[in-house]
């Protein structure tokens, strides 16, 4: 790992230092305070939620008579004691909390018991009795496109003639493949925990990444008006998207616990029930059609992405729109067609994933790269390259935004270069010849992922800052903390305006009390967000500050220079916190709000165009791996990422997104395999049957560089990038390195035809399936 740069100053722990996460020590320590570590108050509740067995089926049935008699019992909840409205969906009013009429996923939850203890609540449960009328349920993607399924309508972009482009290339190829779902499996699962306050208010400490949801969602569920509802997180142990919305949920049942009984109430889910309540990541079918010429050039691409939304809509419209406007990655292509069916299954509600939707479009082209290159014996990067966005007319998406700031070009060069990409791919492809049974594969993969919401008017955020007497400094945002180090980068941001050392300035717990109307922490846009937020407080409360000791010291603005710990005025050097004080004491507000909008966004959902994006970030990453095809047993060996962060906020932390995002992008494609049974049961809800990358799966060699020259050409906070999700899919190249040790065996003459994620099952069937055709000596044309 490349050493990040020192600081360009003296202050300690201002922007573009590396620097530890706020809660590192803590945490370590066991002294980070997560909701289930608050102590518990007097006469609290715990709550178990029961679950339908059944993915399809009529509610006949709920009698919970023999359930609120059992020990230690003091309420069970259904939907008949809500208040209010009895939903808690993000937007179509489709996710009811307790289940009605008609179960619509197995693990739906029927009713919740309160008890004393939660052992108590559990053992009650099972005293309720459930009749069914079972109805015919679709689970599988392939089911729901015959039975004309959806959630949402379909969407199409279409540019050019992308059909008759195909028909008259030279060359074609269509591929049909899988990429599966995926469970967050953050190390805190949901948990909610409700008080009851004067006049009916209710306080909730939630653990989610859009505090705002959860208070409109739980006052709406309790009839309640939202200045009701006060929603508080600190931090979360993890949550990437799988917190977004569906937290809510338990948010509202903890709410109501606590009006119903007026005491405090607990939900914590175990992990196999977290597991089947729960969305996932949109698994896909993507089915991909290209013509192109001998050099691998692309001149027409047709996309059909299939995803499997669930029960209900949740946020699957926007997922698959950037699903669609990640089919492209960072290839131009003329004549294009992207067609996107949202499907409705009886399986849970799927819901934001890191990446939203963008891996499974981006994998989809990316797997074409190679097929082609298989297909006419090149290089894949070769064909890559061909490909890639330019300038002049090559450079406008699919979806109508000009492409400004590409750098992939260089990115990808610079990496070929630095990892000895063509070197070591001469040096595989020299071993698999001489290895029978062990094949190594290599790819290079680049990456453009659009940084904004799809959703406009989420691109918002506010905050709230302090500046008190003694010169420190207290900051509250809409962001929230799940591990990513947003309060870190967001107090450097404040250290940095005011030039003081980072240990001056606390940034406070998420309330929706402090800052209204907030965004999720979510489409990796937290620190763009909150960071130019506070920076704007922090401005407000600096000119003041400014303004006065120009008039006190009779100076002119200009003179007023703030340096590390003091502020030079004129020739006079005084604290930071003399200053301070010296306002207060005539009167000058040290206390401001702070709001941010992205400018330059426009977006016509109708259309399917615009500007969605207000910048893109890159990277590319060599992976190098290791197959065993006799039993599909593998291993990623060696790993090369070159990012691009714009200018660092936080050169550690990103560091350590970007090792993540590797890491968790490759769970995702070769060994997190969910799987639901015929009947729409979810079969890997626990460790034992779902398997996150282990500590042992990190690649002996892994080599990260940060962009040296990257610079963000928009006026981003610090001219820094995100870098929450798009690294994530630079772990594309771990899954197209396993299809190129594959199609070693048939000497690359035929590329592999392997669905995601790349089990140690499904790479021993890709290699049968690759070796038959080698020995029924089979076209290479039949085999793409």
């Amino acid at each position: 790992m490349r050493n990040p740069p020192l600081s360009r100053n003296k202050i300690r722990g201002a922007v573009h230092v590396a620097r530890p996460h706020d809660s590192a020590a803590k945490q370590v320590a066991g002294d980070a305070f997560y909701i289930d570590d608050i102590p518990e108050p007097k006469d609290l509740l715990h709550l178990y939620l029961a679950q339908s067995e059944k993915a399809h089926a009529r509610l006949l049935k709920l009698d919970v008579s023999a359930v609120r008699a059992a020990p230690g019992v003091v309420a069970v909840l259904t939907a008949a004691d809500v208040p209010g409205v009895n939903d808690a969906s993000p937007i179509e009013g489709d996710d009811p909390v307790f289940a009605e009429d008609i179960i619509e996923y197995a693990g739906q939850v029927l009713f919740a018991v309160a008890a004393e203890t939660l052992d108590q609540a559990r053992a009650a449960a099972k005293h309720a009795i459930v009749e069914y009328e079972e109805l015919p349920a679709i689970v599988t993607i392939e089911q729901a496109l015959a039975a004309n399924s959806f959630v949402l309508p379909t969407r199409e972009i279409r540019r050019g003639d992308a059909a008759a482009a195909i028909k008259a290339a030279k060359h074609r190829l269509k591929q049909k493949f899988e990429i599966g779902g995926q469970d967050h499996f953050y190390l805190e699962g949901h948990v909610a925990l409700a008080l009851p306050g004067e006049d009916g208010d209710i306080f909730v400490h939630s653990s989610t990444q859009h505090p705002t949801e959860v208070q409109h969602n739980v006052a709406k569920f309790l009839d309640l008006p939202d200045h009701s509802v006060i929603v508080e997180i600190r931090r979360m142990g993890g949550g990437f998207g799988g917190k977004e919305t569906q937290g809510a949920w338990f948010a509202a049942i903890a709410a109501l616990t606590a009006k119903v009984t007026g005491r405090p109430a607990k939900i914590r889910l175990d992990r196999d029930d977290d597991m089947i309540i729960t969305g996932k990541r949109h698994d896909f079918i993507a089915t991909v059609e290209m013509g192109f010429d001998d050099d691998g050039m692309v001149s027409g691409a047709e996309f059909v992405l299939a995803s499997r939304c669930g029960r209900s809509a949740d946020l699957s419209a926007s997922i698959n729109d950037r699903a669609m406007f990640h089919a492209d990655n960072c290839y131009y292509f003329d004549n294009v067609t992207i067609i996107s069916h949202r499907c409705k299954t009886h399986t849970v509600s799927n819901t934001a994933f890191r990446g939203f939707g963008g891996p499974q479009g981006m994998l989809a082209p990316e797997r074409m790269m190679d097929a082609i290159a298989s297909y006419l014996g090149k290089d894949p990067l070769e064909v890559r390259k061909a490909n890639l966005y330019g300038k002049d007319k090559r450079n406008v998406t699919p979806y109508k935004m000009t492409v400004e700031d590409n750098i992939a070009p260089e990115i990808i060069a610079e990496l070929e270069k630095s990892s000895d990409y063509a070197a070591r791919r001469n040096a595989i492809r020299a071993f698999n010849k001489k290895s029978s049974y062990l094949k190594k594969g290599i790819s290079l993969t680049p990456v453009k992922f659009g940084i904004s919401f799809t959703a406009s008017h989420l691109n918002q955020a506010g905050a709230l800052l302090h500046v008190y007497t003694d010169g420190s400094v207290m900051i509250n945002h809409g962001g929230t903390e799940m591990g990513q180090g947003l309060y870190i980068k967001v107090a450097q941001v404040v250290a940095e305006i005011f030039q003081i050392d980072i240990e001056r300035v606390k940034i406070t717990a998420t309330r929706t009390d402090k800052v209204p109307n907030t965004s999720p922490t979510a489409a990796s846009s937290g620190a763009d967000l909150n960071g130019k937020a506070a920076e704007a407080a922090a401005l407000a409360i600096k000119e003041r500050l400014v303004a006065f000791a120009a008039k006190n010291y009779g100076v002119d603005k200009s003179e007023v220079v703030f340096l590390p710990n003091r502020v030079k005025i004129r020739e006079q050097t005084v604290a930071f916190k003399d200053l301070v004080q010296l306002a207060y004491m005539n009167r000058v507000s040290l206390s401001s709000t702070g709001y941010y909008r992205t400018p330059k966004i426009h977006y016509d959902a109708a259309t399917l165009s615009g500007r969605p994006f207000y910048y893109f970030a890159y990277g590319a990453a060599v992976s190098e791996v290791i197959v065993d095809t006799l039993t599909g047993e593998n291993k990623v060996v060696a790993v090369d990422i070159l990012h691009d962060t714009g200018k660092s906020l936080n050169p550690a932390i990103d560091l350590g997104q970007i090792e993540g995002g590797y890491i968790q992008g490759m769970g995702w494609l070769t060994t997190e395999e969910l799987y639901y049974d015929d009947k729409g049961i979810l079969k890997t809800h626990a460790p034992s049957t779902y398997k996150i990358p282990a500590c042992s799966d990190r690649p002996e060699k892994f080599k990260m560089k940060i962009f040296e020259r990257g610079e963000n050409v928009e006026e981003t906070i610090f001219r820094s990038k995100a870098v929450g999700e798009p690294p994530l899919m630079l772990a594309i190249s771990a899954f197209n390195a396993i299809a190129d040790a594959i199609s070693s065996i048939a000497d690359y003459r035929l590329y592999p035809d392997l669905d995601a994620p790349a089990t140690p099952e499904r790479i021993l069937k890709a290699a049968q399936r690759i070796a038959e055709a080698v020995n029924n000596d089979k076209p290479a044309e039949a085999a793409q």
